[in-house]
Formats: C-alpha cells, structure tokens, sequence
C-alpha cells in the first residue's frame, strides 16, 4: 500500500470527527445454545450471567421444570393461560442489570399445519400472538424464530397435504396471508418488538438468480412468509436476519458479502411494494457456531485457524462479524455453557474451560473501553509501557523519535519522544507544547494549544496478531474535540490497513481528567502501532487540550 501522508490521513480523521454528531449503535452478543434458560432459570442465575459479556440470550419458552414446551408454536396444541402466567410471573422477578436484550424461542415446529387450514393457522397466529404478549409483559426484547424443519417442512412446498391440489404460487398466496396474520397479532400486542429469526433470506442467496428453485426448496414459501410480515409489520419493529449460514465463515469477506446479499440482493425475493421496509426494518446479524474451534480437524463443522491458535482465529470472526452486522452477533454452542444448565451435556463443562481466555476474549472485543480500564485498574504489577515519555515526565525533545521520517511531522516544542502534525489546508495555526506545572499524578503534560487540526503522534513495534490495551488522560480547556486513534505502519514504516484504525472509546470517568481507552488487535503485515492525540476545533489560544499517562501495553 503505497504510503499516505499525514495531512490526509489526520484530515479525514477530523472531517469524520466533524460529520459524526449521532451515537453509534452498540453491537451487542447475545448467547444461544443447549444451554439458553427458561424464565424460571433467568430469575434464579441473572446475577451471575450479568457478569458474563452477553447482553442477551435466547430462552426457553417453557414452564417451571422445562414444562410444557410451549416453543413448538407452528400446531395445533393449546396454551394454558396459568402456564403463561407463571412465566411472565418469573421473568419480571428478574432483573438483570446487563442481561437485557432476551428472546422467546419459537419454532416453527412441528409444522404439520397446512397453509390452507384457516382452523390450525388460527392456533398458530393465537401461539404468535400470546408470545409477542408474554415477551412485553415479562418486559424482554422480543422473539427469537427458528424457522428449521425439525420435523416437517413447514415452508416446503412439496411435502404440503394439499400440495397436489393447489400450485406452489397458490401456495405462496397463503403463506403471505399467514404471515400477514402472524406479524399483525405480533404487532398489535408488542408494537416495538424485536423479532430475530436465527436466518430469513440469507438461506435463500441462491435462489435470488434461480427463483424457480423456490418450488422444490425446503424453504420455498419462507419468502412469502416474510412478505406477509412486511405486509403488516409495525413501523417500530425491528426484523432480524440472524444469517446462521455463517457459522462455518472463516474471513472477512465472507461477513462482509453475506451482509450485502442480505440488506441488497435478497431484497429481490420480496414484492418490491415491500422492499422499502425491508431495507428500512431488517437488521444484519451473523450466528458463529463455537463448537467449531474445539472441535477435530476431521469434523465437518471445524474453523481452521491456520497459523493462529483456535481462540485467535474465533476472535478475528467475531470481529468481523460485529463489524458487518448491524446490531447483533449471536453465539451459538452445544458442547458446553456458559451458566447452570439442566442439558446433560452442556453442563458437564463450561466454555472457559474448553476455550480459556474466551471470556476475557469476548469481553476485549465487545466492549474494549471497560475491559482495557479493568486491566489497567486491577493489574498487580504495573504493565511494560511501550510508549516513550508516555507520562510526559521529559521536557520538550529536539530530534525527531527513531524511526519517523515523515516529512510533515515536526518535534519543535513537543515533548521528548513526540512528533506534532497540523493542517494547514483547515487553517490550524496552533501549537504544541510541554506544561511542567500540570499533570494528572505528577506534574509534566503534553499541550496542545489553538489547535484546529492537528495530532501529536508516537510510533511502537508490535507484533502482527498481537492484542494491545491502549489509554491516554487527557483534561480540556474551551472548545475543541480531543480524540485518540490508532493506525498501523508496517515494519518499514509504511501506512498499513487502513481500515483498521481504531479510535478509543471514553471511560466515563468522573473529574477534569478523562480517559480514553480500547484494545486493539494487530493486523497481519503490520510490525508499528501509531498513536495519535487529536484535537479538532480548537477556535483560538483559550482552547487547551493537555495529555498525561498515555500508555501502550501487551495483553497476554
């Protein structure tokens, strides 16, 4: 990659500071597994599955003891108004502090219903209906749909009763109407419900080009389905295409072109009086299967990790994966749990214990601020900075840092170790500086002072697949937007990946003094971490951004 100079990257970064005036949406992980609890279990474990990375997890719908098995919603079988009672009973006794995006598992099991039966799809709009009504009165998220043919095809055309009486378009005629009715009951008793089906068309890429293949697809008439729930979904619903066809993804790019077949080429599938509600209220998300990192090489459900080790490999997936989707991420496993279970199998063992450092893994990527903050907070020993003159304890320097030979980097008036770059095109006139009197624990910081646009910066060697807690205090003076971002060099001192940078996220911490904090991942190729201390709209000399205690360390 051919090396960017300073002044565009520094300049894009705040042009994109300037532009962004919004909160991003939080990517959140939501467990789903052999081990998910039913309300009862929720009440008696939220505490300590509070303390775990999920913000969510899929539930049993059941009663007391796992019974009755009210999940199984596409038939006949009638609910006891006591049953669902006492789950709602159970799920408003807990309360979870984190744990607060939950989901109603309903299948569409059996599935012996046909489409044209108005009597049986009476009592599955009614099961839809009651769902939707527990979910808001117990006062979690929504429903989680799996759509799987466990035991009939509820969306093959051919294995239909009536399939030899009626075509495969009249059959799609009913299941748009089905699911019109379905959506509408949803609606109307929860009407900002979230309802996240483990995959919606994202199964179906492949017939997006080959549409008369739906006829002799398992999940031919799943498309109808869903158009009849765009037919009559709620403005305030949030659909979500769970994409569990991902679980055996491996890169990047696979994340990245399964999000665009879902949020554009499967639009196709739907009518298109429909598709600005598709593209308006369906959500990205990707299942990752776990059991596939501990599973053999023989297995045909095992992620290579190549020359990373198996918990490396499932943390770049899960970076990927959070990067595409638009809110969720969900993990799905079988051969151990996260919490109590009453699964014979999944309780024998817990993740931790078959992958160690998964939590403390899932905990850097999904929320990298508070994990880097507790790392730096608890660590007996204090960590290896790999910064220079982090703490500013040095006056200002002369000679630029070794290894810095960008032309546009000046080290007049910085601190030792500390290269400054402005934009002259923005206008910035400012300067940087040492403060010898201030400090945040001892006296000595770094200045910047009318800065308009402008960074100090300092490079470190790293190593490629390394992981890296960075922080940096900073206090401020009138206006101006302080930030701190960090890019790559390679080992030459190249620009590197880009669209890797990473920008620290706030601590939240009381007082003048304010942290930034995040931990960062390596990429391949790259050999330096370059930190920049930004500052934008600075106005005039009164505007002051100091910096202190700015530290780099390795993550074991």
């Amino acid at each position: 990659m051919p090396q960017v100079r300073a002044t565009a990257v520094c300049s894009l970064l705040l042009l994109a500071a300037s532009l962004c005036t919004g909160q991003p949406v939080e990517k959140k992980l939501i467990s789903v597994g052999w081990d998910m609890p039913n309300a009862e279990r929720l009440r008696a474990n939220y505490e300590l599955m509070d303390q775990l990375p999920f913000r969510g997890s899929s539930m049993r719908f059941t009663g007391r003891g796992n019974v009755p098995f009210l999940d199984f919603a596409h038939g006949t079988d009638s609910w006891k108004p006591e049953d669902l009672a006492q789950i709602v009973e159970d799920l408003a006794a807990a309360r979870p502090q984190r744990l607060t995006e939950n989901f109603l598992d309903v299948k569409a099991t059996p599935g012996d219903v046909d489409w044209f039966d108005d009597a049986g799809w009476a009592v599955i709009v009614d099961h839809w209906r009651q769902a939707a009504r527990v979910a808001k009165q117990g006062g979690i998220a929504g429903i989680l749909f799996d759509p799987e043919s466990y035991r009939n095809a509820q969306f093959g055309y051919k294995e239909q009763p009536q399939a030899a009486q009626h075509t495969f378009e009249e059959y799609c005629v009913m299941a748009r109407q089905r699911g019109g009715e379905v959506m509408a009951a949803v609606t109307e008793e929860y009407p900002d419900i979230t309802v996240f089906s483990l995959f919606m068309l994202s199964l179906l890429g492949p017939e997006v080009d080959q549409p008369w293949r739906l006829g002799t697809s398992r999940y031919g008439l799943y498309p109808a389905f869903i158009d009849g729930w765009l037919d009559t979904v709620g403005p305030d619903v949030t659909l979500v295409d769970g994409c569990e066809s991902a679980y055996r993804f491996n890169s990047n790019e696979e994340h990245l072109n399964a999000a665009n077949l879902i949020r554009n080429t499967c639009q196709r599938l739907i009518s298109p009086e429909n598709r600005y509600r598709y593209r308006a209220q369906v959500q990205v998300s990707f299942g990752i299967y776990l059991d596939a990192y501990v599973n053999p090489p023989e297995s045909n459900w095992y992620i290579d990790p190549g020359e990373q080790t198996r918990l490396q490999r499932l943390e770049a997936n899960l970076i990927s994966a959070l990067n595409a989707a638009d809110e969720y991420v969900w993990l799905y496993g079988e051969q151990a749990s996260w919490w109590p279970s009453p699964h014979p199998t999944a309780d024998k063992v817990r993740w931790e214990e078959l992958l160690p450092g998964i939590t403390s893994m899932l905990w850097s990527v999904v929320e990298p601020a508070a994990y880097a903050a507790r790392l730096m907070d608890d660590t007996g020993a204090q960590p290896t900075n790999l910064l220079d003159n982090g703490d500013f304890a040095a006056g200002r320097g002369g000679a630029a840092p070794e290894g810095v030979a960008t032309a546009d980097w000046i080290t007049e008036g910085t601190p030792q170790e500390w290269s400054f770059w402005q934009s002259a095109a923005a206008g910035s006139e400012g300067s940087p500086g040492w403060d010898a009197e201030v400090g945040r624990t001892a006296p000595g910081s770094a200045t910047m002072t009318g800065v308009r646009s402008g960074c100090l910066i300092q490079a470190t060697d790293v190593k490629a697949g390394g992981r890296y807690a960075v922080a940096a205090w900073y206090r401020q003076q009138g206006e101006g937007q302080p930030s701190v971002r960090v890019r790559w060099h390679t080992p030459d001192g190249k620009w590197h990946a880009q669209h890797l940078d990473r920008f620290l996220a706030p601590d939240r911490t009381e007082g003048e003094w304010q942290r930034m904090v995040g931990v960062v991942t390596v990429p391949e190729g790259a050999g330096r971490l370059v930190l920049l201390l930004n500052s934008d709209g600075a106005q005039s000399e009164s505007d002051v951004v100091w910096w202190d205690d700015v530290v780099v360390f390795e993550v074991e």
